[in-house]
């Protein structure tokens, strides 16, 4: 004789209930339970009615868009780390023979330094990558006309072959042997 779970319509249900996967809620601790029940039993949110002023209108998509390109340019150029390290602007070293001082721009050989025109340097290329692949995009509009999306998309993988290039060439300089 079968059991009762055996049965046709109990072995199916218990069978999906054991084959989907546990939920991340699904706890047979009793304090974990208290604790995610307890506080929210007598808590209730507020009823808030809240307007904003009349004077006070959404930004443009354009405006989003700048200011977040000005954040990623910011954040890749290394801003925080300028901040709070001071490097100089730029760098100098006297050349062995004749004694000159000369400009520098890449601080060599330290991955985690960098000077301020670096830093600069380098998030520029990565905006100008950022910004080719965004015309790329552009380019596949079908509304525009053909010359248009012809010349984002030479725009777009011009910046994107020209940012590349100078990121390698950043990388080469201020690692020397790296990826020969």
């Amino acid at each position: 004789m079968r059991a009762k779970s055996d049965h046709a319509s109990g072995g199916s249900a218990a069978a999906a209930s054991a084959a989907s996967p546990p939920s991340e809620f699904d706890s047979i601790d009793p304090i974990l339970q208290l604790l995610r029940f307890l506080p929210y039993g007598f808590l209730r949110p507020p009823r808030l009615r809240l307007k904003l002023p009349s004077s006070l209108a959404l930004p443009s998509p354009m405006t989003v868009f700048c200011l977040v390109l000005l954040t990623y340019f910011a954040v890749v150029s290394g801003l925080v780390y300028d901040v709070i390290v001071e490097p100089p602007g730029i760098g100098s070293t006297q050349d062995r023979s004749t004694g000159a001082v000369r400009p520098v721009v890449f601080l060599p050989g330290r991955v985690n330094g960098q000077y301020i025109i670096e830093g600069l340097s380098s998030g520029f290329m990565f905006v100008l990558g950022g910004v080719g692949l965004i015309l790329m995009d552009l380019a596949l509009d079908r509304n525009r006309a053909r010359s248009v999306r012809i010349s984002f998309a030479s725009f777009g993988i011009s910046a994107i072959v020209i940012a590349y290039a100078m990121s390698m060439l950043f990388i080469r300089i201020k690692i020397p042997g790296y990826l020969w």
